[in-house]
C-alpha cells in the first residue's frame, strides 16, 4: 500500500490540536489508515522535524497528500464538514481549450484538463503539490503507462492548446531544468542515464511519433508522459495553474484531474472552485472538464446491518457514512439510505464499499463476537493430505526433500531438456528482472539438478525429490493457467541407479493401493522416446489406460547442461491424477 510521509507538526497545525503518537495511532486505526514515526530520512528542512509515515488503502486516492488526509480525518471527527467541489466557467465566459490531434491516436489518445486560478503556494504546499503527482503517478496511473500529469504557470502560455504527435527529430524545446533546448531523440539518450526519468522511456520510446503538448505561440508546455518544458515551470510565485493529463485510459485520466484539482482547490481565492477547460476531440465534439461529478446510490439498512453484524437505526448508519465523506440521509421511513458519492471517492464502486465504510466508522473492534449459527466440520483438502503423506514415505525410503524455485529461465525448460519451448505450453514473465525467472516452470526435474550441482562436495549417492505445484498455459481456465502437483525424484551416483527410481515408483504405487497390471486398472511402465532421456532408458508411467509421468536416465548432454559428471536417473508423476 502506499506511505504517505507528513510533517508531524503541520498535520497537527492542520487537525487544529496536538495529539502524542499513541493517540494519533489510535485515530489513524479506527479511519482505517496505519501510522509510524519515522526521521526526516529527505533531509528536506529542519533535520529535528519528526515525520509521520502514513500507509492508506491504495484505492484512496484523496489521501495520498497531507490535505486529503487532514480533510478527511477532521470530516471523521465531525469537526468540519464535507466541502462542496464545483468546476465552473470562467468570469470572462472563455474557457482555456485544449485541442486534441488525430495523430495522438497512435501514442497516447486521451487528454483532460482544468485550471486552478488564484492559486497560493508556500513552500510545503508546493512540494505536497509535487509530491502527489509522483504519488499518483506510482499508483493509479501505473509508473505514467495509464496517464501522466502535466502542471504549468498559465500565467506563462497562451491559450489555445494543441495536443500533437509528432516524430522525434521535429520536436525540439528546452526540457525541465535544462539549460539549452534538445530535441526529443537528444532528451531520449539523456534521460537514458537518469535514474528517475529513464524508466518511463520505454513508455514511447518505439513509438513513430512522440506526444507534445504546446500552446497558440508553438511554446511547449510537456512532452508527456516523460518531461515537462522549463518555460511553464511551477514556482512559489504562481497563481494560475494550468492542468493537463494525457492518457491511455480515459476513466483514470478523469480521476486523477479529479484528484489534483480537489486536493489543491483549496488554497485557490475561491476554495474548492475549479475553473472549466475545453478538451476538442480529433472528430470537433467538445468535452467540459473536471467532470466533479457527485453520484447517489441508494442502500438499504437492514442489508447493511446484517452484512456488517450491527443492529444500528438508519439515522445513526446515515451519521456515520457522513463521517466517511459519504454524506447520507434516511429515506423510505428509514428503510434505505440515500448516499451522496463525492468526487473524491473514486473507490466506491459498489454498495459493498459502503458497507465497508458503515463498518470502519462503528469500529471493528466494536463488533460483537459471536458464535456461528452454522456448524462445519473441517477436512483437509485431499490433494494437501495425499502430499503430505507421500513426502514422509518418500523420505522413509531414502530420499532428501528439497524445496526449490517456481521460476526458472526458459533454457532450464527447454535446451537443457532437449525440449522446444513452444511444446513446454509455459507461462512467461511480461517483464522479468533476471535471466534465472523468466517462466513458471513446468517441471521439477531442472530445480532439482541444479540442487545436486550446488551439492556435489557431498558423498555420493544423492537422493532428492520435490512435491510441488507446476504451472501450465490453460485457455480454459478463467486467469488463463492451471497448477499441477507433481511429485519428481532424482538418484545421483557413480552408476544411474534406475532400478532404484524404478522401486520407488514400485513403492508409491503399493502404498496407493495400485497393482501392477496392464488390464486397464492398475499400472504400469510403457517404453517411449523422449529428448530429456537416454534412447532406450525412458518409459511411460500408464495408470488406469492413462500416462501420469515418466521415468528413466537422463540424457547425458542434459547431465552436462546443468554441470553435472556422474549419471542420473529420475522419475516425475502427475500426482494429481492419483489423488
Amino acid at each position: 500500500m502506499p506511505t504517505v510521509s507528513v510533517n508531524k507538526e503541520e498535520l497537527f497545525q492542520v487537525l487544529g490540536r496536538s495529539y502524542t503518537f499513541e493517540e494519533f495511532d489510535e485515530l489513524c486505526f479506527e479511519f482505517g489508515l496505519e501510522a509510524e514515526t519515522a526521521e526526516d530520512e529527505e533531509g528536506q528542512g529542519d533535520s529535528n522535524e519528526e515525520i509521520y509515515k502514513i500507509e492508506v488503502p491504495a484505492n484512496r486516492y484523496d489521501l495520498l497528500c497531507i490535505e486529503g488526509i487532514g480533510r478527511a480525518l477532521l470530516v471523521f471527527l465531525e469537526r468540519l464538514k464535507a466541502p462542496r467541489y464545483k468546476s465552473v466557467a470562467p468570469a470572462s465566459g472563455q474557457r482555456q481549450q485544449l485541442k486534441i490531434l488525430p495523430a495522438t491516436g497512435q501514442v497516447r489518445p486521451h487528454a483532460v484538463a482544468a485550471v486552478l486560478r488564484n492559486i497560493k503556494f508556500t513552500e510545503d504546499r508546493y512540494k505536497s503539490f509535487i509530491d502527489l503527482q509522483d504519488k499518483l503517478h506510482q499508483n493509479i496511473c501505473r509508473r505514467r503507462t495509464l496517464v501522466a500529469i502535466g502542471t504549468h504557470d498559465l500565467d506563462t502560455i497562451q491559450g489555445p492548446f494543441i495536443y500533437d504527435a509528432k516524430p522525434p527529430a521535429d520536436i525540439k524545446f528546452k526540457a525541465l531544468s535544462q539549460t539549452q533546448e534538445y530535441t526529443a531523440v537528444e532528451l531520449m539518450k539523456l534521460y537514458s542515464g537518469d535514474s528517475h526519468l529513464k524508466t518511463y522511456l520505454p513508455i514511447i520510446q518505439d513509438k513513430p511519433v512522440y506526444p507534445i503538448i504546446y500552446d497558440k505561440n508553438g511554446v511547449v508546455l510537456s512532452m508527456p508522459p516523460i518531461i515537462n518544458g522549463e518555460h511553464t515551470k511551477i514556482t512559489l510565485e504562481t497563481k494560475n495553474v494550468f492542468i493537463e493529463c494525457t492518457a491511455t485510459d480515459l476513466t483514470k485520466a478523469k480521476i486523477v484531474l479529479d484528484t489534483v484539482v480537489t486536493m489543491f482547490g483549496q488554497y485557490c481565492e475561491e476554495p474548492f472552485i475549479v475553473e472549466q477547460a475545453e478538451v476538442i476531440q480529433p472528430d470537433g465534439t467538445t468535452v467540459i472538464y473536471p467532470e466533479l461529478a457527485y453520484r447517489h446510490e441508494v442502500v438499504n439498512v437492514e442489508e447493511i446491518n446484517k452484512k456488517v453484524g450491527i443492529d444500528i437505526s438508519g439515522e445513526e448508519m446515515a451519521r456515520l457514512l457522513t463521517k466517511m465523506y459519504l454524506e447520507s440521509e434516511v429515506i423510505d421511513g428509514g428503510k434505505n439510505l440515500k448516499v451522496e458519492v463525492p468526487p473524491t471517492r473514486a473507490d466506491v464502486l459498489h454498495a459493498c464499499d459502503i458497507f465497508e465504510d458503515v463498518a470502519i466508522a462503528y469500529g471493528f473492534n466494536n463488533l460483537k463476537w459471536t458464535i456461528p449459527d452454522t456448524n462445519t466440520i473441517s477436512n483437509q483438502f485431499p490433494l494437501n493430505k495425499l502430499t503430505d503423506l507421500m513426502r514422509q514415505e518418500v523420505a522413509a525410503s531414502g530420499f532428501t526433500e528439497v524445496l526449490t524455485f517456481a521460476l526458472c529461465s526458459r533454457d532450464d525448460i527447454s535446451d537443457k531438456l532437449r525440449q522446444d519451448i513452444k511444446t513446454r505450453n509455459a507461462v512467461h514473465i511480461g517483464n522479468p528482472k533476471t535471466l534465472e525467472f523468466q517462466v513458471a516452470r513446468t517441471t521439477l526435474l531442472p530445480g532439482i539438478l541444479k540442487t545436486i550441482y550446488h551439492n556435489k562436495n557431498m558423498p555420493l549417492p544423492l537422493k532428492l525429490f520435490e512435491i510441488s505445484d507446476v504451472i501450465f498455459k490453460d485457455d480454459n481456465k478463467d486467469v488463463g493457467a492451471r497448477n499441477e502437483r507433481h511429485l519428481c525424484a532424482v538418484n545421483y551416483n557413480k552408476t544411474s541407479g534406475f532400478e532404484i527410481i524404478h522401486g520407488l515408483l514400485d513403492r508409491i504405487m503399493q502404498l496407493l493401493e495400485i497393482p501392477a497390471t496392464v488390464d486397464g486398472t492398475g499400472y504400469f511402465i510403457k517404453a517411449s522416446q523422449d529428448g530429456t532421456f537416454f534412447p532406450g532408458r525412458c518409459a511411460d508411467i500408464i495408470v488406469k489406460g492413462k500416462c501420469i509421468g515418466k521415468l528413466g536416465v537422463l540424457h547425458p548432454e542434459v547431465i552436462t547442461t546443468f554441470d553435472l559428471n556422474m549419471p542420473c536417473s529420475a522419475l516425475e508423476i502427475n500426482l494429481e491424477a492419483l489423488s
